[in-house]
């Protein structure tokens, strides 16, 4: 213990087209910072929102909620079948069709209330060509962000078809009793379409979540502190900005960083979070609430949803006391990304995982551990809410940075037996997707590395060696049909760690 220590902007007066960080702020910030806009226009120089380090405005507490993007999503809905009664055919006579049509519409219009999703359904069924001719002609001209469509009758898939070439993201859903293999072997595995068959209507929750997950990542900024310059671009498919300004802001910021009432107020709650605390003190505490205060305002200032830092490099170059470490977590339980070391596809994968399944993800270093062929997952930075952020937390143990000895990082403890998925953007247009059990955790010491370490069994990979990637994100759940069912969707080509070595597979 002794160690040396998105919703549209609400203001109509706003002066910065597209806005998302007005909403919820004082009217003294939102006059300072339009000070700064006429200023930076009037001399032709870019705005930093940073430029403000007035002491009352380090004191604001920012909600961290209001940095998780909430856009609109639009789906148009609808269900086809023939005029009823009819006679033979799935889903046959003693079907009740309009007792199912009633359950079908309640079921939907709840799943898309849990989401945050719109759903309009068309009031009636659509059962004509001239029907269906309509209600395309109505997706081709309001473009919705997606499209559900449900079977009563095993006839209507030409209709479903119909739909489907309108060109807007398909969801259809075919309960059990309106389908054989043959009419859904060839547009399941369309690119714009996600097919369920099935009697479980939760799977349209999830395929929901997909649409609002591609909206949460157009409408997204993810802040990024590296090097010394101040730029932006929009990554390609999924329409995330990714903003960069120089590393050193995070500091400054930190450094001037009051002890305030807030602060003292997070690091009673992470004291009260943990197990147990083995090496951090009192200081490294207080140190650890004001850096995640520090970042929590400044993605708010630079209008951003979600950051990712060079802080091993700043640990490395001894320019903070304490690394963020903590800070990830507590961003993670809120359902913020906070990603680690500035890698913007690492975090990209993260806010992937919060976005589409409402759960945080953990990026690690992948170790592989030969003698048991399993394959360690190991960072200092870990979310606990790791079933949902709604979730009852697993068990935290705080500990410090492990390489630097410094700060305050989270040991989290996860659940034997639990089923994972390991996901990792190689760019805009290609994911990989492995799925495992987590069969052991792994304490430092007696091992070195970080702090949160855990052994994974693989699924579909003999040897631990082969799994692809660095920076993977683990998370709760085997959800390799679901991020196929995504990538799918929205044009993102899929590679998995190969089953066997390539040396095995020439012998």
């Amino acid at each position: 213990m002794n160690r040396k220590s998105s919703p549209i902007c609400n203001s109509n007066n706003c002066p910065t087209p597209g806005c998302k960080s007005c909403q919820g702020i004082s009217r003294r910030q939102f006059m300072h910072r339009s000070s700064l806009v006429g200023a930076s226009l009037a001399l032709g120089t870019s705005l930093s929102p940073w430029n403000s380090s007035l002491a009352d405005e380090l004191r604001e507490t920012v909600d961290i909620a209001s940095l998780r993007p909430k856009p609109l999503a639009r789906v148009f809905g609808a269900i086809v079948r023939p005029t009823p009664p009819y006679w033979l055919g799935w889903p046959g006579t003693s079907y009740d069709v309009e007792g199912h049509l009633r359950d079908y519409q309640d079921a939907f219009s709840k799943a898309a209330e849990k989401v945050g999703v719109q759903l309009a359904l068309e009031p009636s069924p659509l059962e004509s060509d001239d029907a269906v001719l309509a209600f395309v002609h109505k997706l081709q001209e309001e473009k919705p962000d997606a499209v559900l469509v449900s079977l009563q009758h095993m006839w209507a898939w030409g209709w479903v078809d119909r739909i489907c070439q309108a060109g807007i993201p398909s969801i259809i859903f075919a309960p059990v009793g309106t389908c054989f293999t043959g009419h859904v072997a060839e547009i399941s595995r369309r690119p714009g379409i996600h097919l369920i068959s099935s009697l479980e209507v939760r799977a349209v929750e999830q395929a929901l979540r997909m649409v609002r997950a591609k909206r949460q990542f157009e409408e997204s900024r993810l802040l990024v502190l590296a090097g010394d310059q101040r730029n932006e671009s929009v990554l390609e498919r999924l329409g995330t900005k990714v903003r960069y300004i120089p590393r050193d802001a995070l500091r400054t910021r930190f450094d001037q960083m009051p002890e305030t009432d807030e602060v003292r107020r997070i690091a009673r709650q992470i004291k009260r979070s943990a197990k147990r605390i083995v090496e951090p003190n009192r200081q490294d505490i207080l140190n650890a609430a004001r850096t995640f205060v520090t970042a929590k305002q400044l993605v708010r200032d630079e209008m951003s949803n979600a950051i990712t830092t060079d802080c091993l490099g700043m640990v490395g170059s001894k320019v903070v006391p304490t690394p963020p470490c903590i800070s990830v977590t507590l961003f993670h339980d809120a359902g913020v990304t906070y990603g680690c070391e500035a890698d913007v596809f690492g975090a990209i994968s993260l806010m992937f995982t919060s976005y589409l399944f409402d759960k945080p993800g953990f990026m690690n270093d992948p170790v592989p551990e030969t003698f048991k062929n399993v394959l360690v997952a190991a960072h200092c930075a870990c979310g606990t809410r790791l079933n949902g952020f709604d979730e009852k937390p697993e068990p935290l143990i705080l500990r410090t940075h492990s390489e630097s000895d410094l700060g305050v990082s989270a040991q989290v403890v996860w659940r034997i037996g639990q089923p994972v998925t390991l996901v990792r953007f190689e760019g805009p247009h290609q994911l990989i997707l492995d799925t495992g059990t987590v069969v052991g955790n792994v304490n430092t010491p007696p091992a070195g590395g970080c702090r949160t370490s855990f052994e994974i069994a693989m699924d579909k990979v003999e040897d631990a060696r082969d799994v692809l990637g660095f920076h993977q994100v683990v998370f709760y759940g085997d959800h390799r049909r679901d991020v196929e069912a995504y990538c799918q969707m929205y044009g993102i080509k899929v590679v998995n760690s190969p089953e066997r070595s390539q040396e095995r597979r020439t012998l």
